[in-house]
C-alpha cells in the first residue's frame, strides 16, 4: 500500500546499509522506520551493483534506466528511417 510517503537518497542509503551490514534484520528496520518490507527490498535491489569489468559498474537502477534510453533512441531511429524513406520518394 503507497502511503505516499517520499524518501531522500541518503535515507534509502541509510536503511539500504542497515540491511546489508546484518545489524538488524529487516523486520527490524521494518517497524523502527516505518517503512514497508516490499520497499526495502526494492531499494535494495536498485543499489545491487553489477560489474561490467574491473574498472567499471553499475547499478540495477542505472542498467534499467540505460535500457529505457536504448528503446527510445531504437524507436526514434525507426521514426526517422521512415521519414527518411518518405523524403527520398520527393
Amino acid at each position: 500500500m503507497n502511503n505516499g510517503k517520499r524518501y531522500n537518497s541518503d535515507f534509502k542509503e541509510m536503511i539500504v546499509d542497515l540491511c546489508n551490514s546484518g545489524s538488524k534484520n529487516i523486520t527490524e528496520i521494518e517497524r523502527e522506520y516505518g517503512v514497508t518490507r516490499s520497499t526495502i527490498y526494492r531499494w535494495i535491489k536498485e543499489t545491487t551493483v553489477i560489474e561490467i569489468d574491473e574498472n567499471s559498474s553499475i547499478t540495477t537502477k542505472d542498467a534499467k534506466q540505460m535500457n529505457k534510453e536504448i528503446a527510445r533512441l531504437k524507436e526514434e531511429i525507426e521514426i526517422l528511417k521512415k521519414a527518411l524513406t518518405i523524403f527520398a520518394k520527393k
